[in-house]
């Protein structure tokens, strides 16, 4: 290896930081029990405890003195057979001198870290000249060791956070959910209850860091990159494994912390609209168009038919797509099992189940979301958006997607105005033609009765109107009506009585109040019509309104029925298999109590069999009283034995004298 950057390596420590530990817990257990910790003391306590070989023991213990971890002293013994003797101890740093005394200082801690910041054990390690970590050269990669001693070096945390990725308030509004996970798996870490704020624990953790930290810097904006983040995510498992062990339990749920931070980052950056949804969870979260947009396919996983889904990313031979659908499951699927989306339904053979149809209606929500350009955006976007120049040439895409969907809920809006305007103009229009039919003329018969109509036509008005005016008298109106032929052709009688009507009004003829009449008389007439029209309209609206309460109603009542129904149904079915899953289970259960008793009276049978044999055999053994039949002490002869004298003498007067064969 190169000199140059083996001048680079320092040696910061040598012990390993959990015997060191134990060692701590040895001499404060010894010195409990008044007594000076020495060697032996810590060997046969460490031994016994956690069950450590003597020399092991011993250099560990002379590592950690070198380290300064723990202190060597010469202690005067006080009692027993050693009083007065001087006896090497070992002390806890720190306590060797007292605080009060003179000369006495706090321990401050170094620049940087002790240990391996990958493998977190001690050795020659390589100082950051960034930060506080340190690294094995074996545990660096080629790329990122030093190329010379003279070069300012830089670890991989370091490297990495030099990007930027999100503003401080964007990172704060997608990591806030990472966070939240980290609290909730961070549970088990601290289970065992080691004090990470104790005085001792500060000579082994350089920088203490705990998930309510990360949370507090997260909330004051202190990261600035993704890497950031995931470097003090890693300094939680690299405290974790120095205070208890790289192969310990907690260390291991450490890792599957950070390991789960880091899928989560991942996620994170493969598409920061998907991530955001599928945590906040707002209504038809999974329909919201991403920027940029996901293209859509079908599907294929094995066992299963085509389903329709989003392609998240794309690798040599394999899909990660997600599945429209209840769960949105997400998996690699085989390219051969991708079909685009624009291939028929008729071509794939798809069983349409209810899944897959809610799955397809989805899909669709999807597509008109991404017609409609209608994305899904945060207060916090929505809030910042009139902070652009309102005259930017380059305008983003957000903005105009904005502008796309209020201009099609303004064109929704002017569809249904229509609809009701038409609506109501069908319902009336019987009734204006009425009303029309009782304002116009009758019949033209002559150029003289069409002249003297518009009195009757203005006297029905007034009589209609809510003005009270006396009538004109008929030798005005037939005068104004002769004068007519004189002035003017006969093609043009309407517009020529009304200039003659004026020109005559300017002289102060009576003829002024006939103009003035039929003019109020006009206008009276209009605010009728409007009226009327306007009443019609707010007729028409309150029975439209009242129809679509009664739809909804409606529509709402038999949505209710319909899920009352499908409750009840999948109550039922839930039942249905509770029921059966409990049969099942009492039936399995029966049956193992059933096949367990066998066995016990089989073998309860075959200990019983075993004592009949022993007891025959021992009862075969033995000689019986050929009279009493109980266990004979006395030989007559070759099958007649006797329990005593009385039994003998019995069955020898009575029979046995007869067909005794014992020779006499």
């Amino acid at each position: 290896m190169n000199k140059e950057i083996m001048s680079r390596v320092v040696k910061k420590r040598l012990a390993d930081p959990k015997v060191v530990q134990y060692v701590w817990a040895a001499i404060e257990v010894v010195r409990n029990q008044k007594q000076i910790a020495n060697m032996d003391r810590i060997s046969k306590y460490l031994s016994r405890v956690f069950g450590m070989h003597p020399k092991e023991t011993a250099r560990q213990l002379s590592l950690a003195v070198k380290d300064g971890l723990v202190v060597e002293t010469l202690t005067v013994g006080c009692k027993g057979t050693k009083a007065g003797i001087e006896q090497e101890g070992y002390w806890l740093p720190g306590e060797e001198m007292d605080p009060k005394v003179e000369g006495h200082k706090e321990w401050e801690a170094e620049s940087h870290d002790w240990y391996c910041f990958e493998c977190h054990l001690p050795g020659d390690v390589l100082s950051c000249d960034n930060c506080f970590r340190v690294y094995h050269l074996k545990c660096l990669s080629d790329e990122f060791k030093p190329r010379d001693a003279g070069s300012h070096w830089q670890c991989v945390v370091c490297r990495g956070s030099k990007k930027k990725n999100l503003n401080k308030q964007e990172m704060s509004k997608y990591l806030r959910f990472i966070v939240q996970r980290m609290k909730e798996r961070a549970v088990d870490l601290n289970k065992k209850g080691k004090d990470t704020k104790h005085p001792m624990y500060k000579r082994l953790i350089h920088t203490a860091l705990e998930v309510s930290n990360i949370h507090e810097n997260l909330s004051e904006g202190k990261y600035k990159t993704f890497e950031e983040f995931k470097a003090d995510a890693q300094l939680i498992v690299h405290n974790t494994a120095i205070l208890y062990g790289v192969h310990s339990d907690q260390a291991e749920i450490a890792r599957l912390l950070f390991s789960d931070t880091c899928h989560e980052l991942n996620e994170l950056l493969l598409c920061k609209t998907c991530f955001y949804l599928s945590n906040a969870r707002p209504d038809n979260w999974f329909c919201y168009p991403c920027t940029p947009n996901h293209d859509l396919v079908w599907a294929k996983m094995k066992g299963f038919g085509y389903w329709p889904a989003k392609v998240l990313q794309r690798d040599e031979s394999q899909v990660d797509v997600r599945f429209f659908g209840h769960q949105h499951q997400r998996a690699w699927i085989p390219a051969d099992n991708i079909q685009d989306i624009k291939v028929s339904i008729q071509q794939l053979q798809v069983k349409r189940s209810s899944g897959w149809k809610k799955a397809c209606e989805e899909m669709e929500l999807y597509q008109r979301f991404l017609r409609e350009g209608r994305f899904w955006k945060t207060k916090m976007e929505e809030s910042s958006m009139p902070s652009l120049p309102p005259l930017q040439q380059s305008q983003s895409q957000s903005q105009s997607q904005q502008q796309q969907q209020e201009g099609s809920g303004r064109t929704d809006r002017l569809e249904r105005t229509d609809e009701a305007e038409s609506s109501i103009s069908s319902t009336s229009n019987e009734q204006v033609r009425q009303l029309k039919g009782s304002l116009e003329p009758k019949a033209k018969k002559s150029r003289r009765s069409q002249m003297v109509e518009p009195k009757e036509e203005v006297s029905s008005v007034l009589q209609c109107s809510s003005l009270q005016q006396d009538p004109e008298p008929e030798m005005e109106a037939v005068s104004s009506s002769q004068e007519i032929p004189a002035s003017s052709a006969p093609q043009q009688p309407e517009r020529l009585s009304v200039s003659t009507q004026t020109k005559k009004a300017g002289g102060g003829s009576p003829r002024t109040l006939h103009r003035g009449t039929q003019t109020s008389s006009d206008g009276a007439c209009q605010n009728m019509c409007h009226e009327k029209y306007t009443k019609v309209f707010n007729d028409v609206k309150e029975m439209m309104k009242a129809d679509n309460k009664r739809e909804t109603e409606r529509v709402v009542r038999e949505a209710l029925e319909k899920l009352r129904a499908e409750m009840e149904e999948e109550k039922r079915q839930a039942v249905g298999k509770a029921v059966a899953g409990a049969q099942a289970e009492m039936e399995r259960k029966c049956k193992q109590v059933k096949e367990k008793c066998k066995e016990e009276l089989v073998e309860e049978v075959k200990k019983v069999v075993a004592q009949n044999k022993q007891l025959v055999s021992q009862t075969k053994k033995k000689q019986w009283c050929y009279n009493c039949e109980e266990e004979a002490m006395y030989h007559c002869c070759w099958n007649t034995s006797y329990c005593s004298i009385k039994c003998q003498q019995e069955h020898w007067h009575a029979d046995h004298k007869r067909t005794c064969r014992r020779k006499r």
